[in-house]
């Protein structure tokens, strides 16, 4: 028997594969890094998994016009072993479409829809993006960046644009449970200091493309310099990952002329950036609940008016 007719029955690495939740998420994180061919096949999945779900890996193939090939490395790409486990997992992902309500609205905006639609539209729009992000998270990869932060000397982060903005809200919250963390926007700022890390520092970057250089540099000197490293990405493939020790994928909305990547990418970041700090916190209790609550005594008063 031979590999691809392994792969096509379900041989793999024995590594679970996604839920059927996670599918849907998956399809939209990773389709943009696909070839032409397996996004055919990936957005025949994504838009029709119950009908997907019935048809042999000869079936998919001929309805999208690619090669067995084709759909055996899209399923792998997605995280399945074999076709077989994709095709179970489509099966699940339409059951589960068919117990609810199917979506009344659609996340295109146009120039000239009223605010009332415009509201909604990105209300639904925002609420998609952290269930996928949250549906695709690797909580090992999580629990792996929340220990290496919570024991940290030093941390640094790095990010530009939507994301620097990301990584000045990460680095505020590890300050206020006392932690020593540094936001760098400045990309030669940013290389400096993250030559001075060494192992037993942490650097975060955060970058949607994962192609940023002003983030992968300073990220990559850190990794050289033996700091632990932790990238947070839309792309689990993209250039940033080479330097990265753990990787927190991040899901996003589709761009619009009136929506960029830029805009849709930070929710699922700050989702992230939650779940860190939330973890950090939990891991550094003792000393997290002091810091949080004299943070808080010492700007009440300009929050009730009073000197």
């Amino acid at each position: 028997m031979t590999q691809e007719v392994k792969e096509i029955f379900g041989g793999g690495s024995g590594s679970a594969p996604p839920a059927p939740a996670a599918l849907a998420a998956k399809v939209r994180t990773l389709t943009p890094s696909m070839t032409r061919s397996m996004q055919r096949v990936a957005e025949a999945v994504a838009g029709d998994p119950a009908g997907c779900a019935a048809l042999t890996v000869t079936g998919l193939a001929e309805l999208t016009g690619t090669s067995e090939a084709t759909v055996v490395r899209t399923a792998r790409i997605l995280g399945y072993p074999g076709y077989r486990d994709l095709r179970l997992a489509l099966a699940g992902l339409a059951a589960q479409q068919q117990s609810g309500r199917a979506p009344a609205i659609t996340t295109d905006i146009a120039v000239d829809d009223p605010l009332a639609d415009v509201v909604a539209k990105l209300a639904y729009d925002e609420q998609q993006t952290l269930a996928d992000t949250a549906a695709g998270l690797d909580t090992v990869q999580l629990a792996a960046a929340v220990t290496a932060a919570a024991t940290a000397r030093r941390i640094d982060v790095y990010g530009v644009g939507a994301s620097g903005l990301v990584a000045q809200d990460l680095t505020q919250k590890l300050l206020r449970i006392g932690l020593i963390a540094h936001a760098h926007h400045d990309p030669h700022l940013a290389v400096t200091n993250a030559v001075q890390l060494r192992a037993g520092d942490v650097a975060f970057a955060i970058t949607h493309s994962g192609a940023t250089g002003d983030v992968i540099e300073p990220l990559r000197a850190a990794f050289e310099h033996g700091a632990t490293t932790v990238a947070i990405t839309g792309r689990p493939d993209s250039p940033v990952t080479q330097y990265a020790d753990h990787v927190l994928t991040t899901s996003t909305a589709r761009e619009s002329e009136l929506r960029p990547a830029a805009m849709s990418s930070r929710t699922s970041q700050l989702l992230v950036v939650d779940c860190l700090f939330v973890g950090v916190a939990q891991r550094t209790y003792e000393t997290a609940a002091p810091a949080l609550a004299a943070s808080y005594e010492a700007l009440a008063h300009r929050h009730r008016g009073k000197p």
